[in-house]
């Protein structure tokens, strides 16, 4: 193989990478979307642990991508399919129904993942120890 057919297929290979990063966090926030208002009440005292959930899927997701792709571009390109369909799924239906209210756990889920990928793409790359055998 050539060099030139190399580095098509590593483009190709990126571009591949980042769609599928970018449907992932689609998928992600959907779902998030969905089941971050579960609560689960013992008594009177209320637990949600639906945001709690959704937000640690989130970070999972996008550490997950930056340690595995090994970069910030894939971390992105899955965080903007995270906050594209949080911001895109915030709005009012057709109906007026929303899926995400107006309350302290709407609140904390629409800025929530923003906040998670802004940590996670900014974070500085740590070095890398090499260990030598003697």
């Amino acid at each position: 193989m050539t060099d030139a057919a190399s580095e098509r297929a590593s483009l190709g290979s990126r571009i591949g990478v980042l769609a599928f990063a970018f449907l992932m966090g689609v998928l992600f926030g959907a779902v998030g979307t969905v089941g971050h208002r579960h609560e689960l009440a013992i008594g009177e005292f209320v637990l949600p642990w639906g945001i709690v959930a959704a937000l640690v899927g989130v970070a999972g997701l996008l550490i997950g991508v930056r340690v595995m792709a090994g970069g910030r571009l894939v971390a992105g390109a899955a965080a903007a399919g995270v906050i594209g369909t949080v911001s895109l799924l915030s709005l009012p239906g057709a109906g007026g129904s929303v899926l995400i209210p107006g309350s302290v756990t709407g609140t904390i889920w629409a800025v929530g993942p923003a906040l998670i990928a802004v940590l996670v793409v900014a974070w500085p790359s740590l070095p890398t120890v090499r260990r030598d055998r003697a």
